[in-house]
Parts: C-alpha cells; sequence; structure tokens
C-alpha cells in the first residue's frame, strides 16, 4: 500500500466551532446516517371481498343508472333470427308492378304453400314480416332465383294453368310485367306469340317471369342483410310501365352457375355434417345429457372453426345459432360457457350480444366455475369481444363483459394468462376511448361511469400479476388512470379502485417515477382528499400513494408542496382524522371490538399522513417551510402526548421520525425550537417507558438535532439524560451506539458538563467503541474522536485528562488507524475498486482529518508530571 500523503495541519480549534469547509457535528449526524429519512409502512390492508357482485355495497351511482348483479336468463331472452348488422344502409328496390288502372289488379303470385310443392329443392326462410317499396310484400324466392331455365324445367304447363291469380282475365300485353327473354324461356313460338303476327296472351308466362324477377331482388336484399360480400346473379332489365323485354348478359350467366355451385356445396356441407351435429346437440339436450352435449358442441366448434365458418357472414349462421339458443335452459355452468363460446365466436350483436355477455358474467359469478375458463379459447372471445365493441351503442353489454373479467382476474391462475393475452393493453385501450368520451361529452357519464367501475376493479387485479409492472408502463395505463380519477372524482367506487392501483404499483420506484411526471397526478391526489375526506378507505390509500412518491424523489417533494394549498390539505386530513381517533378512544360505552376497529381505521390514516409530511419535509425547501408550521408541531406532539408505543408502535415512530426531519432545519420562527420544552418532555416519556428501547434511536436524533441550543443541552442535563447516553455506549448495538455518539458531542460543547464523562467511565468506552467498531465503520470512528476533541479542549497533561491506561491504548489505536498499510483489513484487496474508493474517501474525510489532530494533541501534552491539583480538564 502506498503511505500516507502528507495532510495539512489544521487550526487546534473545537469542533463546535462552525468550520468554513465542513458541515456542523450534527449535519454529519443526520447526514451520514440519513437521519433525514424516509419512512416506510405497510400497504393499506383490503378484505377480500364475500362475493362477486357487479357493483360494490357503497357505489355512489344510482340504482335506477347501473345494471343488476342478479338477473333471469334463459333461452327466450334470445333472438332466433339472428342477423348480423351490416353497418351499411341499403337503396331502395327498383322494380315497381305496372297498373293498367286504378280498377284492375295486380296479379297474384304464388303463395309460400303453393310454392314449396311445386319447387323441388327445399325452400329456405325468407323474412315474410318486412315490407318492401309501394307497400309490396317480399316473396318467397326458390333456390336459384336467377336461372330462369330452372324454373321452366320445374313447371309443367299443367303446373301453370293451375297456379291461382296467374293473371288477371282481360289483361293486355301491354299492362304485363316483363316477361323472360326468348332464349331463356324456351317456349313454342305459338305460345310466345311470334311468327302468326298476333300478340300472344301474357298471362302466364309474363308473369311467372315477373316472380322470378321479384324473387331475384328478394335474394339480392337477402344477401345484402346477411352480410355476404358475393353478388347474385343479376338481371338486366326491369319492369316498366311499357312493358319492355329484358336480355341476360353471358357474364351474369357465369356468375349465377357459379354461385349456384358454391350455394349447393354450402347446403350440402351443412346437411352432411352440421346438421347431424346440431340434431345431436338437441337430442342430449332434451335427455339433458351435459357431458355428451359439451363434447359434441366442442365438435361442432373445431368443425366450423376449421373451416372459417365462424364469422357473421356464414349463411347458415341463424340456424345454428337459433338451435344453440334453445339448450340453454340447461343449468350447468361448464355447458353453459362452452355454447356461450359458440355464440361469441359468431360475432353476434344488439340484444344477443348483451344477453350471452350475462351468460358468461351469471357463470363467472361463482370463483367454483373459474376453472372451466380456462379450457378452450372462451378468454381470448372475451378479449376479443370487449375490443371489438362501440361503447356507446353496447354499453351495457360492456359492463357484464368487463365484469367477468374483473370477476376472473380475482382468480390469480386466471390473472396470470389474461395478462399474457394482453388484457392490460386491451383495458388501457378501453379506458383511453372513455376519456375521450368523456372530454367529448358525447355519452352519458353514467353509463360511462359503470363501464369504469369493472375496468378499474379489474385493473385492480391484473395490477398483482407478474410481468404487470412492465405492461402498465409501457402503455402509459397510470396517466390514463389519473385522466379518470379526474373525470370522475365523485365516483368513490372508481376512485377506490384506481387507488389501490396505484397503491400495489407506487411500491415500485419506476412507477412512482412515471406517476409523478404526470402533471395531473399530484392535484388530483389533492383533489380526492378534499372531496372524499369522510371516506377513510380512499384517504389512507392516497396518502400511502404521496408518500411512496415522495420517498425517494426530491422532485416529487417539490410538485406536491408547491401545488396551491398542498400543505393546508394534508393539515386537514391530519386534524380530521386524529379528533376522530380522539373521540373513538374516550367511548367506553361502545363494545370493544368496534371501538377498537375504528381506532385501528383512523390510526391507519394518521401513520400514512404523518408519512407524507416526513417525507416531503427531507427537501431543504419543503422542510424548512413546513418546520415553521404551528398546527403541524401541535398536532404531532398531541399524538406522543396521548399514545402508547406499546399500542401505537407505528404511529409513535413515524411521528418521533417526522418531528426529528422537521427539527433539523434551523430557521428562524421554527415551531419545533418554540415548542421544544414541552417537545422534549413528550419525548422523555418515551425514553422512561418500560419498552424504550424500540424508540431510543428515533428520540436520540430528535436530541442530536434539539442540542444544538443550550438550554435544551442544560435541560436534558437536569433530566440526566446524557448519563443515559453514557450508559448506551457499552450496549453492543453499532447503530444505537452511534446515536449517543452524536448526541454526546454537542453535550462536550458546554464545560461544565465534559467532568461526567471521566465520572461515568465515558472515555473508557469510548476508547472500546473505537477498537470494536472503528476500522468497520470511520463514520462511528470520527464520531467518537470528535467527542475525546471536544472533551480535551482545556487539556494540559494527556493521562490527567484521558487516564493514563486509556491515553495509551488511544494513542495505539490512533497510530494503527492512521496508518493506511495497516488501517484496513486483509479483505479490503478483494473489494471492487469504486466500493474501495468509496471507503478510502470515507476513511480520509470522517476519521483522517480529526483523528490526526487528536493523536497530536495527545503527543504533544504526554509527559511524565502529573499536575498538583487531580482535577478534571475543563
Amino acid at each position: 500500500m502506498d503511505p500516507l500523503p502528507p495532510r495539512k495541519p489544521k487550526e487546534n480549534r473545537p469542533f463546535y466551532a462552525p468550520p468554513e469547509d465542513k458541515p456542523i457535528a450534527v449535519q454529519i449526524i443526520n447526514e451520514a446516517r440519513s437521519s433525514l429519512k424516509e419512512l416506510k409502512t405497510k400497504r393499506p390492508f383490503t378484505p377480500r371481498e364475500d362475493r362477486r357482485t357487479l357493483f360494490g355495497p357503497r357505489s355512489v351511482s344510482s340504482t335506477d343508472n347501473r345494471p343488476p348483479s342478479a338477473f333471469s336468463l334463459d333461452s327466450r331472452h334470445f333472438d332466433p333470427d339472428s342477423r348480423p348488422v351490416s353497418g351499411t344502409r341499403l337503396s331502395p328496390l327498383d322494380h315497381k308492378p305496372s297498373l293498367s288502372s286504378p280498377q284492375e289488379h295486380v296479379a297474384r303470385l304464388p303463395s309460400e304453400s303453393e310454392l314449396e310443392s311445386l319447387l323441388l329443392p327445399p325452400k329456405p326462410p325468407s323474412d315474410s314480416g318486412k315490407p318492401v317499396k309501394n307497400g309490396a310484400r317480399p316473396r318467397p324466392r326458390p333456390p336459384n332465383s336467377g336461372d330462369s331455365t330452372t324454373i321452366r324445367t320445374r313447371l309443367s304447363q299443367d303446373d301453370l294453368q293451375s297456379m291461382p291469380g296467374i293473371c288477371s282475365e282481360g289483361s293486355s300485353s301491354s299492362d304485363s310485367i316483363t316477361a323472360l327473354p326468348v332464349e331463356e324461356r324456351g317456349l313454342p313460338v305459338e305460345e310466345r306469340g311470334e311468327g302468326d303476327g298476333k300478340e300472344a296472351p301474357p298471362s302466364r308466362t309474363a308473369s311467372v317471369a315477373a316472380h322470378i324477377q321479384i324473387q331475384s331482388q328478394q335474394a339480392e336484399l337477402d344477401d345484402r342483410l346477411s352480410g355476404g360480400e358475393t353478388q347474385r346473379g343479376e338481371v338486366e332489365g326491369r319492369a316498366g310501365s311499357g312493358g319492355t323485354k329484358r336480355t341476360s348478359s353471358a357474364g351474369s350467366r357465369t356468375g349465377s352457375a357459379g354461385k349456384r355451385e358454391e350455394d349447393k356445396e354450402e347446403q350440402d356441407f351443412y346437411i352432411n355434417h352440421i346438421a347431424p351435429l346440431l340434431d345431436l346437440m338437441t337430442q342430449y339436450s332434451l335427455s339433458k345429457d351435459s357431458d355428451k352435449l359439451i363434447s359434441v358442441s366442442e365438435d361442432l366448434y373445431q368443425l366450423l372453426s376449421k373451416h372459417n365458418l365462424l364469422t357473421k357472414h356464414y349463411r347458415q349462421r341463424s340456424k345454428i345459432l337459433k338451435a344453440i339458443f334453445k339448450m340453454l335452459d340447461l343449468e350447468e355452468p361448464r355447458l353453459l360457457l362452452q355454447l356461450a363460446r359458440l355464440i361469441l365466436a359468431f360475432n353476434v350483436g344488439g340484444n344477443n350480444l348483451l344477453n350471452v355477455c350475462k351468460l358468461v358474467f351469471k357463470v363467472s359469478r361463482n370463483e367454483k366455475n373459474d376453472p372451466a375458463f380456462l379450457d378452450g379459447n372462451i378468454l381470448d372471445l372475451l378479449l376479443e369481444t370487449v375490443s371489438g365493441m362501440d361503447i356507446a351503442a353496447t354499453h351495457e353489454a360492456l359492463i357484464y363483459c368487463v365484469g367477468s373479467l374483473k370477476f376472473l382476474t380475482g382468480n390469480a391462475t386466471i390473472a396470470k394468462q389474461l395478462v399474457t393475452k394482453q388484457c392490460i393493453e386491451n383495458l388501457s385501450t378501453l379506458l383511453d376511448s372513455i376519456n375521450r368520451l368523456s372530454s367529448e361529452a358525447t355519452s352519458s357519464s353514467d353509463q360511462l361511469g359503470n363501464i369504469l367501475v369493472q375496468l378499474t376493479a379489474a385493473l385492480r387485479n391484473l395490477a398483482d400479476a407478474s410481468s404487470s409492472r412492465d405492461r402498465i408502463l409501457n402503455c402509459r395505463l397510470l396517466e390514463s388512470l389519473t385522466c379518470a380519477c379526474d373525470s370522475f372524482a365523485s365516483d368513490a367506487e372508481i376512485v377506490l379502485n384506481v387507488s389501490r392501483i396505484f397503491s400495489k404499483v407506487t411500491l415500485h420506484t419506476d412507477c412512482c417515477l412515471a406517476l409523478a411526471a404526470h402533471s395531473l397526478s399530484f392535484k388530483v391526489f389533492l383533489q380526492l382528499l378534499k372531496k372524499h375526506l369522510k371516506r377513510q378507505d380512499i384517504v389512507v390509500r392516497v396518502c400511502f400513494i404521496l408518500g411512496n412518491m415522495t420517498a425517494k424523489n426530491d422532485e416529487a417533494r417539490l410538485s406536491l408542496f408547491h401545488e396551491p394549498k398542498s400543505l393546508d390539505v394534508i393539515l386537514a386530513v391530519f386534524r380530521s382524522y386524529l379528533e376522530a381517533d380522539y373521540k373513538s378512544s374516550k367511548k367506553p360505552d361502545r363494545k370493544v371490538g368496534t371501538v377498537k376497529d375504528e381506532l385501528s381505521k383512523t390510526e391507519d390514516v394518521l401513520v400514512k399522513v404523518v408519512r407524507v409530511i416526513a417525507n416531503i419535509s427531507i427537501s431543504d425547501t419543503v422542510g424548512a417551510q413546513v418546520s415553521t408550521n404551528s398546527l403541524c408541531v401541535e398536532l404531532l406532539i398531541r399524538i406522543l402526548d396521548y399514545k402508547d408505543i406499546e399500542n401505537n408502535e407505528e404511529l409513535v415512530l413515524n411521528t418521533v421520525a417526522c418531528i426529528n426531519n422537521l427539527s433539523y432545519f434551523n430557521v428562524p420562527d421554527s415551531a419545533v425550537a418554540n415548542k421544544q420544552i414541552p417537545l422534549i418532555d413528550s419525548l422523555m416519556k418515551l425514553i422512561l417507558a418500560e419498552n424504550w428501547m424500540k424508540s431510543i434511536i428515533d428520540v436520540c436524533r430528535v436530541f442530536g438535532n434539539l442540542t444544538r441550543q443550550k438550554v435544551v443541552r442544560d435541560y436534558l442535563h437536569e433530566k440526566k439524560v446524557d448519563v443515559l447516553l453514557m450508559t448506551l455506549l457499552d450496549s453492543g448495538d453499532k447503530e444505537l451506539v452511534y446515536i449517543a455518539c452524536g448526541v454526546l458531542i454537542n453535550f462536550m460543547v458546554d464545560e461544565d458538563k465534559r467532568g461526567l464523562l471521566r465520572k461515568e467511565r465515558a472515555v473508557t468506552k469510548l476508547v472500546e467503541v473505537l477498537r470494536d467498531f472503528g476500522r468497520g465503520d470511520w463514520d462511528l470512528a470520527g464520531l467518537v474522536c470528535q467527542i475525546l476533541w471536544n472533551f480535551s479542549g482545556k487539556i494540559t497533561s494527556t493521562n490527567a485528562c484521558f487516564g493514563e491506561t486509556d491515553a495509551q491504548e488511544l494513542s495505539e489505536i490512533l497510530i494503527d488507524y492512521l496508518d493506511k498499510e495497516s488501517a484496513f483489513d486483509q479483505d479490503f484487496d478483494q473489494l471492487d475498486a469504486e466500493y474501495q474508493e468509496s471507503i478510502l474517501d470515507t476513511w480520509e474525510t470522517q476519521f483522517c482529518s480529526v483523528g490526526e489532530q487528536l493523536l497530536h494533541r495527545i503527543e504533544t501534552h504526554n509527559s511524565d508530571f502529573e499536575p498538583l491539583e487531580d482535577t478534571p480538564c475543563t
């Protein structure tokens, strides 16, 4: 090792004289061991909810404006004629039947039963209840309405003659509806009225053509209603007043043929594969065999999924849904969830969407059903449903869907899966949409608020899951939640959920920094404290959050303090709950358990709010101003006066630590200095208590600040506090020894108190402390040297001042410690370079600077001659 570098000799002065380039002793004490330290506390306790409900018992939302948690739901509530919403407004049909005169009637088309008996394939269902333009009703359509040749081959001449009302008697060609082209009809020339120059009777052929044309238009309409993208075969030319003929293009015939083939394949697939499964499901439903029904419904889901038929454009969708709806009267939760899975996969809308969300919600209310949600992809479908909903149009369905997620996230296993499926990101997107709608005032605040209750509760549960914190930060969820709290500050249930989320995430520094960086955060939190002052569950969490945010971030301390009337709001909470706590403790007529519960709740708030004051006071700017607030100091002293450490340990210790932070600032008009004697009396009660060791370190820190004043040193000397501190030197607790040394430095400033150090054998104890702890704690070694330096301020003889034995041992220890080669043990060389540099810096600045001067004084006054009078050095 390199030899110790030469040092500049320092002037021979007492250490209590403030140097120009070093902090005073009390600053060394506080800074070296972080006397101004942030306080830690446990997160507010939240009992597990007894049952799963949509809204909490204390929700401020009106009962009339929120959906119920319990409801009846069966197959009757679902709409069997489920058509997907296309989102496109349809244009009116072009066809207008021509009438010869008001007295004549339009040719009546065959009825549904009549047409069904004439057509070979089964007739698809028609929407006969919906009127079309001009009051006409849509006619039943044949399977391939675009191909008139097919119709011709299926209708015999006798059939045409037997169809009632095909043509009214006396109608002329000018009154008839446009007939089919000759090349498509394929009828004899005589029947067409061609070749002999006479007009053919239009009553039969033209009317059939009109029927086919109307059926073609109805097919087109049905296609558009079903969301189909492929157009059916179009018939060129529409009926006009003059009864002109129309022609079909070759392209239309080709398209019709292709579409006809596609329809046949789709129909065959339904008949051969899907219908048998639906029949089986119906059979098992009637026999109430849930296990087999679940198995077959799973086969149906896999079949539809494999062939990409789980879409709202699948034309057999309505048939399948109608069959599924009939099975919803069974009560087996696993079956209901399996059927809900099929319904959700078909992307239903309107009333069916609401009811299927209710169905899932109903199953999720019982936590015994949670394992069923781990089977299949029901969780994915729920998340897709949430992402695809329109908030304004489907707000009630959204409430039940997100409410289901709220229940499911209460299960740790499901919550973990939902996090990996990006549930946090999906809910964050939904939250952003709600915030936007709220700011634009385009939706009911009650509707948005009801959704937010479920959403924030789900996020509250997800905040505990692993990897959730990174996701929360990446999607800027904390900022969105803050905005939601600002917009819905009056909704206590939303505020409580958000405060519970923040209580969890602000246990981590990165989340504290992100939240503190948001411009609205502190303003919103103070607003919540004012608005919900009587809501203990909200106040305790907001104070806990503020304490976390200000624990290690000086910018956060300044930001909070600089919010208008921030300290007034915090002190209002402090005073309100201190008074409530005091009143509760004076109620002997109440049941013991009830009083204890009330005291526990109010005391929890006091613990958190005192912590906020203590943490913001670490800032030099904030602490100096808070220390001048008389109300703050009075409330802190009041806690010490009527609370005992045995039953209120955390509150008492937090209060002492807060007083320590405030007493550090020696500023004019300091409220701590103005009340220092009453404060000392309150602190002395802690020292004199049976379990005084619990609070002695924190109390001694306060004494270390207060003993800068001589009046305090005298008062504590009368109370024999200095004797107690000297006793603590041989406690063996290095932290306790350190604090005791810090206070003794100030006591040794007064010459009349130095003699007690020898009387109590404290010099010997200090030498032992230096020997036992010095090499491993250069801060403590420096404090011991400072005490002995102040003690020997009027030294004339080393042996007379320290005692021969103690002086000799002290001299040997200082020589050893000041030698760089011998000051450090063998493990020092094995430390990393940065740590070595830190230890060397502490050794030089905190120990060597005073150790060298103390050694020089000892050696200078070391003599074999004894003074005539054996008196303590003064």
